[in-house]
């Protein structure tokens, strides 16, 4: 009797994921290569709820596919998943997590790719469910051979992939067991590093990753210190790997702007002492190995200063530029020489002896940060007999040369991608609302900001007029709705007297400054004009 070799082995470890784990076996079992083509090898880790139960039916209802294993727990997923490459027999092995699910036609498709292309990896289209995030860079279109060092691949380092298992067994690849998060990038990261071929299908969704209702997924349980140590593994195993030089700075900006800054993300203020201690310590150390400056100068300025501050162990200045950026005041800009230098707390400090170059503007868009701190100070009606303008006062986070930064009245809405950042940057070349009325600007007195001050006449239209600041900023120019931020409007008003008309100020859904004018009423019309518009839209009505 012939012993079938199957295309292809998924590695289940499980533990404690019911009811998720069903719609994850349904998945695979219900995978259009057909069951003959396919071996499944579930590791139960010591599971308290159900999950042992239900593997079990599966592997008594799909014998000759579903093999599962019991064990006590471990911790984590590494060792059952070594536990299940021990037993995988396929031509390929691919892993899922036991809470996620696959696409009907998932495996056929990558199983196919990996053939046709003679790849020893193949990442397939992911997606997150339930508010999960998943790096979505690497999936514009398909691609049979994709680098690691020149593609968004360093940012989808999880182990939910297919891999040939010539490749995993001739190098030895494993999991190690004493990493609670993170033990699945050493092994992607080796194989990835020695692959003939890794190639891409993105034009087909393979992956689903739920995020559970009560976020206990292994990666949002484990605490920040751990997370550290984890990625000292992981970056020094990637540096025996790959040595310096641009394409090791490539793999690890992943781990710099990813897994150590979100180490020092908004949580980081209410953290014991200590803890804050310890995990400046320990970027330090990674940042002193391996932030080169064409790495640093690869990042956003944001997290390039969060980094550089725990470098230089001023957690306090760390504390107050999170802080400012949290609460939306946002840091000011430095308009100094056509560059730009956002002002957090360290940058020009004599003790700490930072470079200017590491809060400056380099290539990069930062509408969210000058969103933070632009807002409305006054606003009020200004009328001359039949003549009324609207007279406006509104703060900007930038100082030094910033005779540029203007004020304008737009008739034009603000794109959607706008909404998150709070502004955007202008296409080379775009055309600024008209100025429409007087401008000059000052220094704010707390030395952050500049003050706009603009007089716009309006005009007798009917209108919505969103205002806007619009800032030059290290050679780009960008477009910033003005926030009320609850500062007093005025009341709206009756304009004119032969056709009258209102004006208003108002914070529209989004909380932005909005100025409408409109007739009281609309004037008579006569009946000629009455009788073709009636027409008209009878004539529509029956074309429909």
């Amino acid at each position: 009797m012939t012993t079938r070799t199957p295309d292809v082995t998924v590695v289940v470890a499980v533990y404690n994921t019911m009811p998720y784990l069903t719609e994850c076996l349904n998945s695979l079992v219900g995978q259009s290569i057909g069951l003959d083509r396919l071996e499944i090898v579930a590791v139960d880790d010591g599971s308290t709820d159900d999950s042992g139960k239900e593997l079990d039916r599966f592997a008594a209802k799909y014998p000759k596919t579903v093999k599962v294993v019991h064990q006590e727990n471990s911790g984590g997923p590494a060792a059952p998943s070594n536990r299940a490459l021990d037993q995988a027999t396929g031509r390929y092995v691919y892993f899922i997590g036991s809470d996620d699910y696959l696409g009907k036609d998932a495996l056929k498709r990558l199983v196919k790719c990996a053939d046709e292309n003679e790849s020893d990896v193949v990442v397939g289209k992911m997606v997150g469910t339930n508010g999960r995030y998943v790096h979505q860079a690497l999936y514009k279109k398909n691609d049979p051979d994709v680098s690691l060092y020149d593609s968004a691949l360093p940012f989808t380092l999880a182990n939910t992939k297919l891999f040939r298992r010539e490749l995993v067994e001739k190098l030895g690849l494993r999991f190690p067991e004493d990493m609670p998060v993170g033990s699945d990038q050493p092994f992607t990261i080796e194989a990835c590093v020695k692959a003939r071929k890794i190639s891409v299908v993105a034009d087909y969704t393979c992956y689903y990753a739920v995020k559970r209702g009560d976020a206990s997924n292994i990666t949002y349980r484990a605490n920040h210190l751990a997370r550290l140590h984890c990625v000292e593994r992981i970056m020094a195993y990637t540096a025996e790997l790959i040595e310096p030089g641009p394409k090791r700075d490539w793999v690890f900006k992943r781990h710099f702007t990813w897994e150590l800054a979100k180490l020092i993300q908004d949580d980081f203020p209410s953290l014991d002492r200590a803890t804050q201690v310890e995990l400046c310590a320990g970027i330090a150390k990674l940042a002193d190995e391996y932030f080169t400056e064409p790495l640093r100068d690869s990042m956003d300025v944001q997290r390039r200063v969060r980094i550089a501050l725990a470098q230089a162990g001023a957690v306090d200045r760390l504390v107050e530029a999170i802080t400012a950026d949290t609460q939306g005041d946002g840091s000011p800009f430095l308009l100094e020489d056509e560059r730009a230098y956002v002002r957090y707390p360290g940058f020009r400090d004599p003790e700490l002896g930072l470079p200017d170059r590491l809060f400056e503007v380099i290539g990069e868009a930062v509408p969210k940060l000058l969103s933070a701190g632009t807002g409305l100070v006054s606003a009020e009606w200004d009328q001359t007999g039949q003549d009324l303008a609207v007279s406006l006062s509104v703060r900007v986070p930038v100082t030094g040369q910033a005779g540029s930064a203007v004020l304008r009245l737009a008739d034009r809405a603000m794109p959607k991608s706008a909404d998150k950042a709070g502004g955007r940057r202008l296409p080379v070349g775009t055309e600024l609302p008209a100025p429409g009325g007087e401008q000059r600007s000052e220094p704010a007195e707390d030395g952050r900001s500049t003050v706009l001050h603009g007089r716009f006449p309006l005009k007798v239209s009917r209108a919505t007029l969103g205002v806007r600041a619009y800032l030059d900023v290290a050679g780009s120019t960008y477009e910033i709705p003005v926030r009320t931020d609850g500062r007093p409007l005025p009341l709206a008003r009756r304009w004119r007297e032969t056709v009258p008309y209102r004006v208003s100020a108002t914070a529209n859904s989004k909380g932005r400054l909005v100025i409408t004018t409109a007739p009281l009423w609309e004037p008579a019309l006569g009946v000629g004009k009455r009788l073709r518009q009636t027409m008209s839209r009878v004539k529509r009505k029956l074309t429909r």
